[in-house]
């Protein structure tokens, strides 16, 4: 038997430590993003419309990713545009006004529960769509693992689920939006860098969001409530935190992750908002919440660990 290659191990272990980096940024990213529905109840509560609160965050993100870069304001081609402009639409606006407007019609257990099916959705379409994406039945059964512990979560030990067919399209659709977005935006990562697909992305979210905003009954935006800090600092986490580095990472990692198993990290997103909610709003945690903590650990470490 011929020896392993010193230099060969050496690649293996950078290669591992690489990617171990992105698995540490995807977990930074969605501890962003499940503080961000604490921090938009926050300015929900001070008079902020869900739409106003999505269209300004889209556009001040924009404006700060337009200071970072712009050299290149087109793509190649009109094609790779017109994909930009739906991932914009999918992942930015369609998303957060399905998702909030069912927030407003359905139980929040019910929204939480079907929008955060969508790496399910992600893990069957992306194996059909591309065969790289494709994962072995020790990954998919961690999947299921992950997903089980995210019910448990988001449930947090209240068995009542209430149907609300238009709220519970709304959410499932919203759900949609992102794995179109997730699976769309792929093609992409190597031809462009993140940064500038990124400010894309913004740009057409902001524009749509806009439009949306106009079409409000009520088209006052409280501005004078951003003299209190507690709106101030939560739309800074919104816009900063949440938007900017938030996509900027999650779009780098799905180019080094790969869509489907970096989708698997958003069954995290409930257990991060409940752990929030309880130091932030003095909620409570349940057995069963733990129970579902412990599953979603579990079923990451089966989906994302490789031989």
């Amino acid at each position: 038997m011929k020896p392993v290659p010193i230099k060969a191990l050496e690649s293996s272990a950078n290669a591992s430590r690489g990617l171990a980096l992105w698995h540490l940024l995807a977990i930074g990213t969605i501890a962003f993003w499940g503080t961000s529905f604490v921090s938009t109840k926050v300015l929900l509560n001070h008079g902020f419309s869900a739409v106003q609160i999505f269209t300004l965050r889209f556009t001040v993100t924009y404006l700060l990713l337009l200071a970072m870069t712009h050299k290149q304001f087109r793509c190649e081609n009109w094609k790779h545009e017109l994909i930009l402009c739906l991932c914009g639409l999918t992942g930015c606006t369609f998303y957060f006004w399905a998702e909030n407007t069912a927030l407003t019609i359905s139980p929040s257990s019910n929204v939480s529960l079907i929008v955060c099916t969508n790496p399910l959705l992600t893990m069957i379409f992306g194996g059909l769509i591309y065969k790289s994406e494709r994962l072995c039945k020790r990954q998919i059964f961690g999947c299921v693992i992950t997903f089980i512990g995210m019910v448990l979560v988001v449930l947090n030990g209240k068995f009542i689920l209430k149907l609300s067919p238009v709220g519970d399209l709304l959410a499932f659709s919203s759900a949609c939006m992102w794995t179109i977005y997730s699976l769309i935006v792929r093609p992409l990562n190597g031809k462009y860098s993140t940064l500038f697909i990124t400010r894309k992305m913004f740009f057409y979210g902001a524009l749509s969001s806009i439009i949306i905003m106009l079409g409000e009954t009520d088209k006052s935006v409280p501005w004078q409530n951003f003299a209190e800090p507690v709106v101030s600092l939560n739309f800074l986490c919104l816009t900063v935190f949440s938007s900017l580095f938030g996509y900027l990472i999650w779009n780098k990692v799905l180019k080094q992750l790969g869509t489907v198993l970096a989708s698997n990290y958003i069954y995290a997103i409930p257990l991060v908002t409940i752990i929030t909610a309880v130091i932030a709003l003095g909620e409570k945690i349940t057995a069963v919440a733990l129970m579902g903590a412990a599953a979603i650990v579990a079923g990451m470490v089966l989906a994302e660990w490789k031989k």
